[in-house]
Protein backbone atom coordinates (compact mmCIF):
# COMPACT_ATOMS: atom_id res chain seq x y z
CA UNK A 1 0.00 0.00 0.00
CA UNK A 2 0.99 3.87 -0.82
CA UNK A 3 2.29 5.66 1.69
CA UNK A 4 -0.20 8.50 3.22
CA UNK A 5 1.24 11.87 4.92
CA UNK A 6 -0.53 14.31 6.83
CA UNK A 7 0.69 17.92 7.14
CA UNK A 8 -0.70 21.07 9.26
CA UNK A 9 -3.72 21.55 6.42
CA UNK A 10 -3.61 18.81 4.13
CA UNK A 11 -3.20 15.12 3.69
CA UNK A 12 -1.09 13.25 1.22
CA UNK A 13 -2.53 9.93 -0.06
CA UNK A 14 -3.25 8.01 -2.89
CA UNK A 15 -5.75 8.70 -5.68
CA UNK A 16 -9.31 7.15 -5.85
CA UNK A 17 -11.65 6.68 -8.87
CA UNK A 18 -14.47 8.63 -6.09
CA UNK A 19 -12.01 11.44 -6.68
CA UNK A 20 -12.92 11.93 -10.53
CA UNK A 21 -15.56 14.76 -10.10
CA UNK A 22 -12.89 16.86 -7.67
CA UNK A 23 -10.12 16.37 -10.22
CA UNK A 24 -12.54 17.36 -12.56
CA UNK A 25 -13.90 20.54 -11.11
CA UNK A 26 -10.24 21.90 -10.60
CA UNK A 27 -8.01 20.44 -14.07
CA UNK A 28 -10.57 21.51 -16.08
CA UNK A 29 -10.26 25.18 -15.35
CA UNK A 30 -7.82 26.55 -18.22
CA UNK A 31 -5.16 27.95 -15.80
CA UNK A 32 -4.24 24.75 -14.48
CA UNK A 33 -3.77 21.97 -17.22
CA UNK A 34 -1.28 24.34 -19.22
CA UNK A 35 1.10 25.39 -16.15
CA UNK A 36 1.34 21.87 -15.38
CA UNK A 37 2.10 20.16 -19.03
CA UNK A 38 -1.30 19.08 -19.38
CA UNK A 39 -4.46 20.75 -21.39
CA UNK A 40 -7.23 21.33 -19.04
CA UNK A 41 -10.06 18.34 -18.05
CA UNK A 42 -12.86 18.11 -20.50
CA UNK A 43 -15.25 15.19 -18.46
CA UNK A 44 -15.42 13.46 -15.67
CA UNK A 45 -14.27 10.26 -17.39
CA UNK A 46 -11.03 12.21 -18.59
CA UNK A 47 -10.52 12.69 -15.22
CA UNK A 48 -11.22 9.15 -14.03
CA UNK A 49 -8.65 8.17 -17.25
CA UNK A 50 -6.09 10.47 -15.59
CA UNK A 51 -6.21 9.07 -12.07
CA UNK A 52 -6.44 5.20 -13.71
CA UNK A 53 -3.25 5.64 -15.38
CA UNK A 54 -1.18 9.19 -14.56
CA UNK A 55 -2.05 9.52 -10.88
CA UNK A 56 -2.11 5.38 -9.87
CA UNK A 57 0.72 4.16 -8.08
CA UNK A 58 3.63 5.32 -6.20
CA UNK A 59 5.06 8.73 -6.38
CA UNK A 60 1.56 10.20 -6.97
CA UNK A 61 -0.77 11.66 -4.07
CA UNK A 62 -3.91 13.72 -4.26
CA UNK A 63 -3.52 16.50 -2.36
CA UNK A 64 -6.36 16.52 0.39
CA UNK A 65 -7.45 19.90 2.05
CA UNK A 66 -8.04 18.73 5.48
CA UNK A 67 -11.13 21.13 6.38
CA UNK A 68 -13.18 19.71 2.72
CA UNK A 69 -11.20 16.22 3.11
CA UNK A 70 -11.72 17.18 -0.77
CA UNK A 71 -8.61 16.49 -3.15
CA UNK A 72 -7.67 19.94 -4.82
CA UNK A 73 -4.52 19.11 -6.54
CA UNK A 74 -1.46 16.50 -7.00
CA UNK A 75 2.21 16.28 -6.00
CA UNK A 76 4.21 13.14 -6.56
CA UNK A 77 8.00 12.28 -8.24
CA UNK A 78 8.91 10.63 -11.48
CA UNK A 79 12.03 8.32 -10.73
CA UNK A 80 14.73 7.95 -13.70
CA UNK A 81 12.97 6.78 -17.06
CA UNK A 82 9.63 8.29 -16.09
CA UNK A 83 10.75 11.96 -15.64
CA UNK A 84 10.61 14.73 -17.95
CA UNK A 85 14.16 15.40 -18.51
CA UNK A 86 16.79 13.25 -18.29
CA UNK A 87 18.54 12.36 -14.46
CA UNK A 88 19.97 9.74 -11.94
CA UNK A 89 19.21 5.79 -11.52
CA UNK A 90 18.83 7.57 -7.86
CA UNK A 91 17.51 10.65 -8.54
CA UNK A 92 13.72 11.74 -9.03
CA UNK A 93 11.79 14.42 -10.57
CA UNK A 94 9.14 16.28 -8.61
CA UNK A 95 5.41 17.96 -9.63
CA UNK A 96 2.55 19.51 -8.18
CA UNK A 97 -0.77 21.57 -8.75
CA UNK A 98 -3.22 23.06 -7.27
CA UNK A 99 -6.65 24.36 -8.21
CA UNK A 100 -6.71 28.28 -8.71
CA UNK A 101 -8.72 28.86 -5.36
CA UNK A 102 -5.76 27.52 -3.36
CA UNK A 103 -3.52 29.64 -5.10
CA UNK A 104 -0.91 31.58 -3.31
CA UNK A 105 -1.87 30.10 -0.09
CA UNK A 106 1.65 27.78 0.53
CA UNK A 107 -0.31 24.38 -0.55
CA UNK A 108 2.09 23.45 -3.03
CA UNK A 109 5.14 24.47 -0.56
CA UNK A 110 3.77 22.66 2.00
CA UNK A 111 2.85 19.33 0.49
CA UNK A 112 5.74 19.39 -2.05
CA UNK A 113 8.34 19.51 1.76
CA UNK A 114 6.84 16.63 2.50
CA UNK A 115 7.52 14.28 -0.77
CA UNK A 116 11.39 15.70 0.05
CA UNK A 117 11.47 14.25 3.01
CA UNK A 118 10.06 10.62 1.79
CA UNK A 119 12.30 10.87 -1.19
CA UNK A 120 15.43 11.70 0.74
CA UNK A 121 15.04 9.64 3.49
CA UNK A 122 12.28 6.23 2.87
CA UNK A 123 13.38 6.38 -1.33
CA UNK A 124 16.67 6.92 -0.76
CA UNK A 125 16.79 9.50 -4.01
CA UNK A 126 20.15 11.40 -3.72
CA UNK A 127 19.08 14.66 -6.10
CA UNK A 128 15.66 16.06 -6.75
CA UNK A 129 14.71 17.60 -9.92
CA UNK A 130 11.95 19.90 -10.98
CA UNK A 131 10.83 22.12 -13.97
CA UNK A 132 8.74 24.60 -14.58
CA UNK A 133 7.43 27.15 -17.34
CA UNK A 134 9.40 29.81 -17.92
CA UNK A 135 6.32 31.90 -17.87
CA UNK A 136 5.23 30.77 -14.16
CA UNK A 137 7.31 31.93 -11.79
CA UNK A 138 5.61 30.64 -9.03
CA UNK A 139 5.78 27.39 -9.74
CA UNK A 140 9.55 28.34 -9.23
CA UNK A 141 8.99 30.31 -5.86
CA UNK A 142 7.61 26.78 -3.95
CA UNK A 143 10.94 25.23 -5.52
CA UNK A 144 12.91 27.69 -3.79
CA UNK A 145 10.99 27.50 -0.74
CA UNK A 146 11.81 23.93 -0.70
CA UNK A 147 15.79 24.43 -1.15
CA UNK A 148 15.97 23.99 -4.96
CA UNK A 149 18.42 25.95 -6.56
CA UNK A 150 18.68 26.97 -10.20
CA UNK A 151 20.57 24.75 -12.63
CA UNK A 152 21.20 27.55 -15.31
CA UNK A 153 19.19 24.90 -17.55
CA UNK A 154 16.39 25.88 -20.03
CA UNK A 155 14.94 22.42 -21.94
CA UNK A 156 11.53 21.12 -23.53
CA UNK A 157 10.22 17.96 -22.04
CA UNK A 158 8.91 16.12 -25.28
CA UNK A 159 6.81 13.77 -23.29
CA UNK A 160 4.55 16.10 -21.94
CA UNK A 161 0.57 16.36 -22.85
CA UNK A 162 1.01 19.38 -23.57
CA UNK A 163 3.41 22.24 -23.49
CA UNK A 164 6.08 20.18 -24.93
CA UNK A 165 7.22 23.16 -27.43
CA UNK A 166 7.45 25.54 -24.27
CA UNK A 167 10.57 26.03 -22.10
CA UNK A 168 11.33 24.57 -19.16
CA UNK A 169 13.81 25.61 -16.79
CA UNK A 170 15.52 23.20 -14.75
CA UNK A 171 15.98 23.23 -10.71
CA UNK A 172 17.40 21.12 -8.53
CA UNK A 173 18.19 19.88 -4.67
CA UNK A 174 20.73 17.39 -3.48
CA UNK A 175 20.19 15.79 -0.32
Amino acid sequence: MQTQFTTARLILRPWRESDAPALFKYASDPEVGPRAGWPPHQSEAESLQFIRTIFHGEGMWAIVWKETNEPIGCVGYLPHGASNIPIGKNEAEVGYWVGVPFWNRGICTEALLAVVEYCFCEKGFTTLWGDYFTDNPASRRVMEKCGFTDCDIETECPKLLSGSDKRVRVMKLKF
